[in-house]
């Protein structure tokens, strides 16, 4: 008797140790997915990266309003401020300086003529001149035609610019300080080309005297007209007002 409750308590714990070890598994499996349900839940819930709370991005701040640059002054204005207007003031009596005469604009032509013949011209004449002045140059077209010239009405025979303000005495300080003095056998300009009204005017035979212009890239010379508008009618006001620019007046003997 003893025997056979030995052999039955024997065959109860090996038909109970299966039983226990699939319970064990199955717990540890529920345990793994539960674990993974929440790594899944934690990643969902968790912001993206560089975003907020609600897992959104952070948009970027706008850009505030752009640096105001102070407008660079030119020199030559400078100079006319503090040291021209004194000395015209001085010179012919005046207190007022508004009536002092001062520089309005100047404007500088080119005569394209053979630009009749060669349309090239014309577009090398513009795109030079624009770099001389730093703006775009007006072409000029014919007004009458002329059959002696072979010359229609509405031909583009030239262009030109007019400078005022700052791009004006921009213009003035390199003439005086830099083309001039580069042309050859350069002895001052002609102290009489006013035409009676305080205008003054004066021809430049090519326009390789500007440093902007490559001599290399040149294929054909081009003068040039240049012409100073002043605010007075007398011509030895204006006289004096370019020399004390600075203007290098020849000496009359």
């Amino acid at each position: 008797m003893g025997k056979k409750k030995d052999d039955d308590a024997a065959k109860t714990e090996g038909a109970e140790a299966p039983k226990k070890d699939a319970e064990a598994k199955k717990k540890e499996g529920g345990g793994e997915g539960k674990k993974k349900e929440g790594d899944a839940k934690k990643k969902e819930g968790a912001p993206k990266e560089g975003g907020g709370k609600d897992g959104k991005k952070k948009e970027a701040a706008p850009p505030g309003p752009p640096k105001k640059v102070a407008p660079v002054i030119p020199r030559l204005y400078e100079r006319y401020r503090k040291e021209v207007v004194p000395a015209l003031g001085k010179k012919f009596g005046r207190t007022n300086a508004l009536s002092l005469p001062k520089l309005e604009k100047i404007v500088v032509n080119m005569g394209v003529g053979k630009a009749l013949q060669d349309k090239n011209r014309m577009e090398h004449a513009v795109d030079e001149l624009a770099k001389i002045t730093g703006q775009r140059p007006q072409v000029t077209k014919a007004r009458v035609a002329v059959s002696g010239f072979r010359l229609r009405e509405g031909n583009e025979i030239g262009c030109r610019v007019t400078l005022r303000g700052r791009r004006m005495y921009e213009f003035l300080d390199r003439l005086i300080s830099i083309a001039l003095p580069r042309i050859r056998d350069f002895r001052g300009v002609n102290p009489k080309s006013f035409d009676g009204n305080g205008n003054y005017s004066l021809g430049l035979a090519e326009q390789m005297v500007f440093p902007e212009i490559d001599p290399d890239k040149v294929t054909f010379t081009q003068g040039m007209d240049v012409t100073f508008v002043t605010s007075t009618r007398s011509d030895d006001e204006a006289r004096e007002l370019l020399r004390f620019f600075g203007m290098p007046f020849r000496e009359e003997k």
